[in-house]
């Protein structure tokens, strides 16, 4: 009998490779958001060597190339410093040469479809990616999300979401959706999609203190989870990673391709 193909998946909002280990950084070190700082890069060469042990990696608060970034595209950068071969970037708020804010995705296979959409909401600017891996019912398809803070919007977010999935049996819902996951299995417009998670109610945010769980990946009930957990990584960013590792259906399998694609 043929082992079933195993995924390692990663969620992480690096906040453009800013380090906040502590509330009052967030008033010392708002310059950050709008001007380059010395160890921008060496925070994402760090979060580059994190993210090359996984297969997926779903990526929130990039910069796709501005003054604080160096006009490096984040997502092209750590695609490239962590060996994946397929990466996206979506740009949801263009400030043009003073910020780029981006979704990302990385992948070590090659999807079949990349849909990229912008969300609903009271303030524009929020975006979702639904990358599919195969074809029809024995595809996989992967939402990238990055929600709002208002609860109102974010409901409305999650019900353009239910209605782009539709009644797909293997879906994998990653990103920082800023609530806690009962607010999206039981509480909204997802809840009869069976969406579940390996680690209720584990802290992700803020990363020097946990003690909110509002980075997510969720999961429909074909594809069967072995582990789930928060990574303890070096605070280079005021969320922590979420890793998921989980088991495809019999006949989902995955191909790696040696071609590099953007």
């Amino acid at each position: 009998m043929q082992q079933r193909q195993r995924l390692k998946l990663l969620t992480y909002n690096i906040q453009v490779g800013i380090e906040t280990s502590a509330y009052h950084h967030y008033f010392t070190r708002a310059w950050r958001h709008v001007l380059p700082c010395p160890t921008r890069q060496e925070n994402l060469n760090r979060t580059a060597e994190l993210l090359s042990e996984y297969d997926m990696v779903a990526l929130q608060e990039t910069d796709a190339g501005s003054v604080r970034s160096r006009y490096v595209n984040q997502v092209a950068y750590l695609a490239e410093r962590a060996g994946f071969p397929f990466y996206w970037t979506q740009v949801n708020r263009n400030l043009g040469r003073f910020a780029r804010h981006s979704l990302g995705f990385l992948s070590r296979y090659e999807p079949t479809d990349v849909e990229e959409a912008r969300l609903p909401g009271r303030i524009p600017g929020r975006g979702t990616m639904l990358v599919r891996f195969g074809h029809g019912d024995d595809s996989l398809l992967v939402v990238v999300a990055h929600l709002s803070l208002g609860r109102r919007s974010r409901q409305q977010q999650l019900a353009f979401i239910r209605e782009r999935i539709g009644d797909h049996p293997h879906v994998a819902l990653m990103g920082d959706l800023n609530c806690g996951s009962a607010d999206v299995i039981h509480a909204s417009a997802l809840r009869d999609t069976k969406l579940r998670g390996g680690s209720h109610g584990v802290a992700s945010y803020p990363s020097w203190r946990p003690k909110r769980h509002l980075d997510h990946i969720l999961v429909t009930p074909g594809l069967e989870i072995h582990h789930s957990q928060v990574v303890q990584h070096h605070t280079v960013s005021d969320h922590l990673p979420l890793a998921m590792e989980l088991s495809l259906p019999d006949k989902l399998l995955l191909q790696t391709a040696p071609v590099k694609s953007n």
